[in-house]
């Protein structure tokens, strides 16, 4: 995905991480691109609860569409499967795989769907959405991100259910406090082209709950985020996703990573649950998906994009990883995006 690179020249303070490699790290990062957002801002009063009916869950065929929430002002509950958690002004959730979940204020409040009151689209502008009567003591900034990379196997598998960051009260995140604050200025002082701008301040965001949750999975831990809190390993996923058509080798990783090709291919094993070759695999049937759904170039075409010799072969290996052919997996990701 070379047209995602803009991405890696967000605020130097994406970057900062004196435990990783900054050009690996935003070289990976780059690759994870928000299709889409939807965005409104909610100012209850007094006692209330949403209901806890999943959001826009497509499913496996489907980009990952994502609900958000960020706490601008007041406090409130989080209810989840299995967990209880109080936000705080500042604080910022996401549920990866659109888990039901439930927010609140105080016991014994009205039900509410918050998206029921939405107005019919198109908008020229956020909308400002108050329940209960009397002054709001709580603003909520909340919407839906939609996010190719959901389809890439790894970065799924990888995610817990919930998100959930905390800006205040720390120096590191001044920076994303003043995002925020820049968020709520576009939505109460509507210009020209703050649609646009919403949409790329929110994909900083979320790429930076993503860097937080890099961190905080560490080295000992298993799975893609942990990968790239691993060096070599980092090294390794950033030349595979710059260079996606280069005939890569277990031997020209392992060279590239500075280790053996027996270590190389352990680590893999140990922190991916893969095999070097089988993540070049699969990474290029997932740049296979994007351009299946974004674009109308022929299946053969991206086949042979995605290093693969026939169309039939590409069939095959795209079937296996996807559960249906090219063909059918266009026809149907197109109809979830509408």
């Amino acid at each position: 995905m070379r047209g995602t690179a803009s991405l890696a020249a967000q605020p130097e303070q994406l970057i900062d991480n004196p435990g990783l490699d900054e050009d690996v790290l935003s070289g990976v990062l780059s690759s994870i691109r928000l299709s889409g957002s939807l965005q409104f801002c909610f100012m209850p009063a007094g006692n209330w609860q949403t209901d806890d009916t999943p959001a826009f869950d497509k499913g496996e065929s489907g980009a990952g569409v994502m609900p958000f929430h960020i706490m601008v002002e007041g406090t409130c509950w989080l209810k989840m499967p299995g967990r209880h958690v109080d936000l705080a002004a500042g604080d910022i959730v996401a549920f990866p795989f659109g888990t039901g979940h439930q927010l609140g204020h105080g016991n014994g409040g009205l039900t509410i769907n918050p998206t029921t009151l939405l107005p019919p689209k198109p908008w020229r502008e956020i909308p400002i959405l108050h329940h209960g009567e009397g002054p709001s003591p709580l603003r909520l900034l909340c919407g839906y991100l939609q996010c190719d990379a959901m389809d890439f196997r790894p970065l799924r598998k990888a995610l817990p259910m919930l998100l959930h960051m905390k800006t205040e009260g720390s120096s590191e995140m001044h920076w994303l406090r003043a995002t925020i604050a820049q968020i709520v200025a576009e939505v109460d002082r509507p210009r020209t082209g703050g649609l646009s701008m919403l949409e790329r301040l929110t994909e900083i965001i979320f790429i930076e709950l993503l860097r937080h949750e890099i961190l905080a999975s560490g080295t000992g831990s298993v799975g893609w985020l942990a990968a790239l809190a691993d060096p070599s390993l980092a090294r390794c996923l950033a030349l595979i996703h710059d260079d996606t058509g280069r005939d890569w080798s277990v031997e020209s990783l392992a060279r590239t990573a500075g280790l053996s090709r027996s270590t190389l291919a352990e680590r893999f094993e140990t922190v991916l649950g893969t095999s070097p070759m089988r993540y070049v695999r699969d990474w290029r049937l997932y740049l296979a998906s994007v351009a299946l759904r974004t674009s109308g170039r022929t299946i053969a075409a991206i086949g042979h994009d995605a290093c693969y010799g026939t169309e039939a072969a590409f069939n095959r290996a795209f079937s296996r990883a996807y559960g249906a052919p090219p063909a059918t997996w266009r026809q149907q990701a197109r109809s979830n995006s509408r």
